[in-house]
């Protein structure tokens, strides 16, 4: 199981409608992805404007996958102007 754990800073002015979009991702992605066993969708209290996801998948075959989704591409399309920086790590997951 592979797991991908980013961080996105929003610029002012976008930050409802990326959670939108970013919340209907996630949906997608846990109802449509076989390889995505989870997305977790988290957000900053003490920056509205922090976002945090935690992602698990199958195998590197489901993270190219869901990177090629068109639902991720449309987010990706729509959101990139959106975003200010963000950060994105992939580990191995060990437990459980």
């Amino acid at each position: 199981m592979l797991a991908l754990v980013a961080e996105f800073w929003i610029k002012t002015g976008h930050v409802d409608a990326f959670e939108q979009a970013i919340l209907e991702n996630a949906r997608v992605s846990r109802q449509t992805e076989a390889g995505c066993h989870q997305f977790n969708v988290c957000r900053s209290p003490a920056d509205p404007a922090l976002f945090f996801l935690y992602e698990l998948y199958a195998d590197e075959a489901a993270i190219t996958a869901h990177l090629q989704s068109a639902h991720f591409l449309r987010l990706d399309e729509t959101t990139a102007s959106w975003v200010e920086r963000k950060t994105v790590l992939r580990y191995s997951r060990q437990a459980p």
